[in-house]
């Protein structure tokens, strides 16, 4: 039983056993910090999306309308994911170091990065959208297979984001797909 029931548990749950906490304070603060990032874009985003101008016109719209997958869902299912994927990092940049965790924390932080994007884009920008989930679903696949290799548990957590993101992907395309051709124009 270790002196400390407390570090013990830190150890455990961030891969943490014999470095300094020091080393690990610096590790949440990254690992939150890149994380709180994606998560800050997202919500600026959707505020530029959300102005309320509504512009007056006698156009009528046709009766397609793009369905929206309800926010509550997704409200839910982010907390998690990316707190999952906060730990992964932790863990991984807990290990000791080596080529693998070097890799393992470059393809963490262009995850942390298309998620950036991605939210930045909102769903308005529908076809760059899809374009940064694919790259994201790559990366995170990438990210897995080498964290696997430095810290087995770091990379199980990541499978569900990887399965969202791929849910995610095919959710896009098909979106993009029923997508009707603009009547206005010349084909």
């Amino acid at each position: 039983m270790p002196l400390h029931p407390v570090r013990g548990a830190v150890d455990s749950l961030a891969n943490s056993r014999g470095r300094s906490a020091q080393h690990i304070a610096i590790g949440v603060g990254l690992t939150v910090g890149a994380v709180a990032i994606a998560a800050l874009l997202a919500k600026l985003s959707a505020a530029e999306e959300d102005d309320g101008y509504e512009a007056y016109s006698d156009y009528e719209a046709p009766a397609y309308e793009q369905p929206k997958p309800p926010s509550k869902v997704f409200s839910n299912i982010w907390p998690p994911l990316f707190m999952a994927l906060t730990l992964s990092g932790l863990r991984i940049w807990n290990a000791p170091r080596s080529a693998a965790r070097t890799q393992a924390l470059t393809l963490w932080a262009a995850v942390q990065g298309l998620n950036a994007v991605w939210m930045a884009l909102g769903p308005r920008r529908l076809g760059g959208q899809l374009a940064t989930a694919v790259a994201s679903l790559g990366t995170a696949a990438a990210y897995v297979w080498r964290a696997r290799q430095v810290d087995a548990p770091a990379a199980s957590m990541v499978a569900p984001y990887v399965g969202w993101i791929g849910f995610a992907n095919l959710m896009s395309e098909g979106l993009q797909k029923k997508k009707p051709a603009d009547p206005g124009a010349f084909h």
